[in-house]
């Protein structure tokens, strides 16, 4: 009996640590804001991470101690505009948010990541992946406070004394792309993105499932959980965003057959030594790159092309700066460009 006791222990302690392997998960709802205010997991010792989560000063550059007060609170730190969401394809967003979940707390929730997917409204399907910046205490259970500059400001106003204010109602915020116009130059992609791919739903239902961070997310937040290995790799929908070769440039790589056999350097392969004019054309930037304000020595395949939503610039990218046709390369931030 005593045996069999021992086994059911083991048994009941290994279902324990699968279930919280698979992290948290169930539906959710949300809303929307943009307070301004300093993301309460950018203050140290609110969970087991590497580092707080990054605040900005007024300026949205990014501050180095995490002890400095909140603008909310008569301080001088803000959230960092890069904490705004923003289009991968057309099916997947990255973002930040505010959370509550059933069953924990702000130990652990905060720098944690869950892949959403939007079950209802016009966003039915769509997926996003947010990180948890922010917690709460006038959220409800399973609720995602989606970080969207113009969103409204809800109970807290740091906006204000930030930059003079944002226009729109407290709850809900503005109601018309327009607005986004008279906001500071690095809220409005934020902005516009709730128009765009979000198709300014009106706090879509959705199924959650927490997941391992994107490195694009953690690079902006700066914040990565120190159990985050612990959760299911996030796969993306279809509509990658990685670099692919353009066809033109990939053929322009290989040898002529011609001047691959011909093994003495006549006139005719002395011409298949000069890049044809495609392939010059090839070597020269494009208009979207050239419009591309962050130039970044990359590693990426020569002639590669970046899809529509995809990163094309920043400081620190290395991957294909040229998007491809019927989309230029616009910049976002210091951090960010993306093919639009």
């Amino acid at each position: 009996m005593r045996s069999a006791t021992v086994l059911q222990t083991y048994l009941l302690a290994a279902l324990s640590l699968a279930a919280q392997a698979q992290g948290a998960s169930g539906s959710g709802k949300s809303t929307r804001y943009w307070d301004c205010c300093k993301p309460s997991c950018a203050w140290p010792g609110k969970a087991a991470v590497n580092r707080p989560v990054f605040a900005c000063d007024a300026n949205f550059q990014r501050i180095s101690d995490s002890g400095v007060a909140s603008g909310c609170t008569g301080g001088s730190a803000y959230s960092c505009a890069d904490h705004s969401a923003w289009a991968v394809n057309d099916n997947l967003s990255y973002g930040f948010a505010a959370t509550a979940l059933s069953g924990g707390s702000e130990a652990s929730w905060c720098c944690a990541c869950y892949e959403l997917t939007f079950t209802d409204g016009p966003v039915a399907g769509k997926k996003m992946v947010v990180q948890s910046t922010s917690t709460g205490g006038d959220l409800g259970n399973n609720h995602f406070d989606l970080n969207i500059p113009g969103g409204g400001v809800g109970l807290f106003d740091g906006c204000r004394p930030q930059f003079g204010g944002l226009p729109g109602a407290t709850y809900g915020g503005i109601s018309d792309r327009n607005q986004c116009a008279s906001f500071p130059d690095a809220l409005k992609p934020g902005c516009n993105w709730r128009f765009d791919w979000f198709k300014n739903a009106d706090n879509p239902s959705f199924t959650f499932r927490q997941v391992q961070c994107p490195a694009e997310l953690t690079a902006r937040s700066g914040c990565k959980r120190d159990d985050d290995s612990r959760f299911p790799v996030f796969s993306p929908p279809g509509g990658s965003s990685q670099p692919q070769p353009a066809s033109s440039a990939a053929q322009n790589l290989k040898p002529t057959s011609s001047a691959a056999q011909n093994l003495k350097p006549t006139s005719s392969a002395a011409q298949n030594l000069k890049p044809t004019s495609s392939a010059a054309q090839n070597l020269k930037p494009t208009s979207s790159a050239a419009q591309n304000q962050n130039p970044i020595p990359s590693s990426a395949p020569c002639g590669c092309r970046s899809a529509k939503y995809a990163q094309c610039g920043g400081q620190g990218f290395t991957g294909c700066t040229t998007c491809e046709a019927g989309s230029t390369c616009k910049v976002s931030n210091q951090w960010y460009s993306q093919c639009l």
